[in-house]
């Protein structure tokens, strides 16, 4: 979910990393004790004569975090984050053939030195258009069109796609994942919501997709907002659909952290949302899924798996307290330095290091979106759902898990209001819906496959069911 981040970079005071050339991916790993590594990968791309960043944290867990501005001036190049709390700057050694700078995330610094991905050459990132891509002229129409968020004073600029033939259609609204995300969902070489809207546009089905506050066209502080922010926004892009006359009902489908705002927005539009599907969307109370996310992703070995698990559920009890946030870090930062720095003081190597690590846990847990999340129960949501909802998740999904994340929405929706679901576990896809071996996050670029065509008729054919019963 949105901010894991904070616990990768954290963790990572002891670090060295693997690079080259500016148009492409840069690599960079991290090795931990007994051997444990963590990668950071940088994907430049040139786009109308402007730069820009995707920073991805594999073994994380995070994808996709979309930084506001790249420049590369002097032979310095100067990753501008401020939008997620992070930055990157690193002046380039032309006999290493490397970036030598350092990676920021609030008051943290670390150095990081950046390498080209040998295994892609320079401009393949770039030009690599996967095969499920859809290339002009599109067989529908396609426009540019903004609407605003007036309670946020942000303007949100998106992609309206309709059919050439007819008048009136039904439409949805795309709903995106992990991390500031454009228009497209653009992650790890794939435009997954491009894939999406363009499938569903010949089905039929116009499409609204938007680029995330503070990201692409839209304006706004992505850093600064919550779960429940996002959702004013897409409550906007219903609004702007409800104006426009070709568009007869209008439903929500959201992947990953937007599988759990498309119940609330549903259920704050009432009647105006004829109908939403969730992809890969969690379906257990926010505090939980980041406990889970602690364990999973930590990087270091620790004597006990109780305790530590117990020091976590404290900590997030600690910073979920209503209050005032200063004094909730001095609580959260005694806890933290009696629990969790015994086990990482003989990895840093010194009090300085541990003291600094523990500061930068304290701010990640103690961000608005961190604070609103671990409150957040999706269950609660998809219970007070009236419209028709489709839950659908990948069997090989590492992130969101279906045992226990479509078995808790399954369950919520049994026990709710709605009486037309569907709840549906794919077999062998990933996060993404993609057909997957390994099914790790490193492997997501590599595929070809960009949406699984099976899931993709599901969806649309779901659908067309609905409006049409």
């Amino acid at each position: 979910m949105k901010k894991i981040i904070g616990t990768a970079i954290v963790l990572l005071i002891t670090m060295g990393i693997y690079a080259q050339d500016i148009i492409g991916v840069w690599q960079g790993k991290v090795t931990l004790g007994k051997g444990k590594e963590i990668v950071f990968i940088f994907d430049i791309k040139q786009m109308n004569g402007d730069l820009s960043t995707t920073v991805s944290i594999p073994s994380q867990r995070v994808e996709g975090l979309k930084p506001k501005q790249t420049t590369f001036v002097n032979a310095e190049l100067t990753v501008d984050g401020s939008n997620l709390g992070i930055g990157y700057k690193g002046k380039y050694n032309s006999s290493k053939k490397q970036f030598e700078g350092k990676f920021q995330e609030g008051a943290n610094q670390i150095p990081l030195n950046l390498k080209r991905d040998s295994s892609r050459g320079q401009s393949e990132v770039e030009s690599n258009t996967k095969p499920q891509e859809p290339k002009q002229p599109y067989p529908y129409h396609s426009e540019d069109v903004a609407f605003n968020n007036e309670a946020a004073n942000i303007k949100l600029a998106g992609t309206f796609t309709k059919p050439k033939e007819g008048s009136k259609f039904p439409a949805v609204v795309l709903i995106s994942g992990s991390g500031g995300q454009d228009r497209d969902q653009t992650v790890f070489g794939h435009k997954t919501f491009l894939v999406l809207a363009d499938y569903l546009t010949r089905q039929g089905i116009a499409v609204l997709r938007f680029d995330d506050r503070g990201n692409g066209q839209s304006t706004g502080d992505f850093a600064a907002a919550t779960t429940g922010d996002f959702a004013g926004d897409v409550e906007c892009a219903v609004e702007y659909l409800q104006k426009r006359d070709d568009v007869s009902v209008i439903g929500l489908i959201g992947h990953s952290e937007g599988g759990i705002i498309a119940p609330k927005v549903a259920n704050r539009m009432k009647d105006n949302v004829a109908f939403i599907i969730s992809l890969a969307g969690a379906g257990i109370k926010g505090s939980e899924t980041s406990l889970i996310v602690s364990k999973n992703v930590r990087p270091f070995p620790v004597p006990s798996e109780e305790a530590y698990e117990n020091a976590i559920r404290e900590a997030i009890k600690i910073a979920s307290k209503k209050g005032d946030v200063e004094k909730i870090k001095v609580e959260l930062t005694e806890h933290y330095q009696k629990t969790i720095a015994p086990i990482l003081r003989p990895m840093l190597g010194s009090k300085e290091k541990t003291d600094e690590t523990i500061k930068g846990l304290v701010e990640m847990r103690v961000t608005p979106w961190s604070r609103y999340f671990y409150d957040y129960n999706p269950a609660e949501e998809f219970k007070k759902v009236k419209c028709p909802v489709l839950a659908i998740n990948g069997s090989k999904d590492i992130q969101v898990p279906a045992d226990i994340h479509l078995v808790a929405i399954e369950k919520a929706l049994k026990n709710g209001k709605t009486k037309n679901f569907k709840v549906k576990q794919l077999e062998g896809l990933n996060h993404f819906f993609q057909k997957c071996e390994s099914c790790k996050m490193s492997e997501y670029q590599k595929l070809d496959e960009t949406f699984n065509n099976e899931a993709l008729n599901i969806i649309s054919s779901w659908i067309l069911e609905i409006i049409n019963s």
